[in-house]
């Protein structure tokens, strides 16, 4: 089958299965949405034929495109359609993505592991415990890095897949900037129960493992468990780089800024802290006149 270019009307493309990549309707998607009504699709989506189907299609580029046309009242879409495997069609996906210029930790950790296992599956050894990728075949036998392409060695790759491996609530801290890269893939190493404890700990008293906690968590867990007292105790011990902080419940800022994340959250908070220091001096200044 060659590929073809058509017209597809919207209720015949699907989602592509564990797609990595979150589509988020914020103000992004609102730009796209306006450009799409004002120009049209300038740019083809990409799909595949669903095996033993009719006339259905598997999104592998555009799934953001899709939900715009959505948004814009747009019943048809313009469509590439490439006779792909899934495996080859997951691989063309997460190399379309991975050069973005915003992607979330979460994204890129499936999306290397959704890479890692087409690999596999197309005849490659995958070995994340080396982050190796080598062909079985020993005709040609070559070494590939799932991240060369967008520069990421593969102990990096084999990292980010590590990430997979935590309870959503805590990866979404990772995506959030409130866990660096480092202590999670420490974290990773814990067992559900043991990340359900631990959230449960962070969310008490609003705080965050450091490295130096992480690795001892993963070590504790490794070698006996982890218990909730245990954690609590680490969790309470003051960092050395511990600040005094100033809390405010999220709720009763998140009227302001609903749909913003913790660091967008915080500049907001600090501009409006200035703006109100500025407007104190105006009234100082009026009524020192």
């Amino acid at each position: 089958m060659k590929n073809t270019k058509k017209n597809i009307p919207i209720y015949q493309l699907h989602p592509f299965e564990n797609h990595p990549y979150k589509v988020q309707d914020n103000e992004e998607m609102e730009r796209l949405t306006e450009s799409i009504m004002q120009h049209g699709i300038l740019t083809p989506i990409i799909v595949r034929p669903l095996e033993n189907t009719t006339d259905e299609y598997e999104i592998i580029s555009g799934h953001r495109r899709v939900m715009a046309s959505q948004k814009a009242g747009i019943t048809e879409i313009p469509a590439l359609i490439v006779s792909l495997d899934r495996d080859a069609a997951a691989i063309v996906l997460v190399d379309s993505n991975l050069h973005r210029e915003h992607i979330l930790p979460s994204e890129k950790a499936f999306a290397y592991k959704l890479k890692a296992e087409a690999l596999a599956h197309q005849g490659w050894r995958t070995d994340l415990t080396s982050g190796q990728v080598v062909p079985k075949s020993d005709d040609n036998r070559t070494t590939a890095q799932i991240g060369a392409d967008v520069g990421d060695s593969y102990k990096t790759v084999q990292r980010y897949i590590r990430l997979t491996n935590l309870i959503p609530e805590i990866l979404q801290y990772v995506d959030e900037g409130r866990i660096s890269f480092t202590p999670a893939v420490e974290l990773s190493y814990l067992t559900d129960q043991e990340q359900y404890d631990l959230l449960e700990e962070m969310e008490l008293n609003d705080c965050t493992p450091s490295l130096s906690q992480a690795c001892r968590f993963k070590k504790m867990s490794q070698a006996h468990g982890l218990t909730p007292e245990s954690i609590t105790e680490i969790m309470s011990e003051e960092k050395a780089n511990q600040r005094e902080m100033f809390k405010v419940p999220m709720e009763r800022i998140r009227q302001f800024v609903p749909k913003a994340s913790a660091k967008q959250t915080e500049d907001f908070v600090l501009k409006a802290c200035e703006h109100y220091h500025r407007y104190l001096i105006r009234q100082r200044n009026r009524d020192e006149r």
